[in-house]
Formats: structure tokens, C-alpha cells, sequence
């Protein structure tokens, strides 16, 4: 079984959890710029002696889809490199899904998503599967 983890930050975090992501061999990521707010409702900002609210927020949404095994170290390498301790840090939400397809080779499932030396491929290597 495979999930979609769905991470959205803060914009200056996105170098940090991209390369940390890739350290741990998460090799295929799509990423978007995004706005939005959460609890917070946006921030107050001033501008020339003028007070006005932003209520969306600049963000940035990292999709990643992989192997059931793998998703607790992705969430955690997350949490790691884009937390602040500050309102407004972000969210990860985790789908499951049903299935995938390589367009190129037709290949579905577990291996649609291997790529040479990425997480899967360690974790394969590491318990003989």
C-alpha cells in the first residue's frame, strides 16, 4: 500500500526539508506555492503607519507520494526541518492511495514509485525484498 503525504510550510523552510527529504532518499516530490491560513486567520502587518491584515498567507505544499514503511520517516524529517515553534509552521496531511501508474513503462504499484537508490529502494535492499 502506498500513501500521499501532502506537507504544507512556511516558504523559507522549503530548501531545508527539500534537502533533508532527499537525504533520507525521498527522490520524487512535487512542489507548489500555495496561500492560505490556518488557526492563526493571517497576521497584521504595517505598512508606512498603516495597520492591515493578511489573511492569506504565502505557503508552500510539498506532495510526496510512497511505501506505507516510509511515511513515518518522511513525516518526521518534516517535522524536523520546518518546525519553529511559531503559529503558522504548517501541516501534513497523509491519504492513502489506491493505486499508480507509470506512464512510460506501464509499471503499477510498489513499482511505479522505485527510482534507483531512493527509499524504497534501501529499505528493499536492507529486508531482502
Amino acid at each position: 500500500m502506498t500513501k500521499k503525504i501532502e506537507a504544507i510550510i512556511r516558504e523559507e523552510a522549503l530548501d531545508a526539508v527539500k534537502n533533508a527529504l532527499q537525504e533520507i532518499g525521498i527522490i520524487g516530490m512535487n512542489v507548489f506555492e500555495v496561500r492560505g491560513h490556518g488557526r492563526q486567520g493571517g497576521i497584521e502587518l504595517s505598512w508606512r503607519g498603516t495597520s492591515y491584515r493578511m489573511d492569506m498567507i504565502p505557503k508552500m505544499q510539498i506532495n510526496i507520494v510512497l511505501s506505507d514503511h516510509n511515511v513515518e520517516k518522511a513525516v518526521e524529517t518534516i517535522i524536523q526541518m520546518a518546525r519553529t515553534g511559531a503559529s503558522g509552521d504548517g501541516v501534513i496531511f497523509i491519504y492513502p492511495v489506491d493505486d499508480v501508474v507509470r506512464i512510460r513503462t506501464g509499471e503499477r504499484g510498489h513499482d511505479a514509485l522505485q527510482y534507483p537508490d531512493d527509499i524504497d529502494a534501501r529499505h528493499d535492499q536492507a529486508t531482502g525484498e
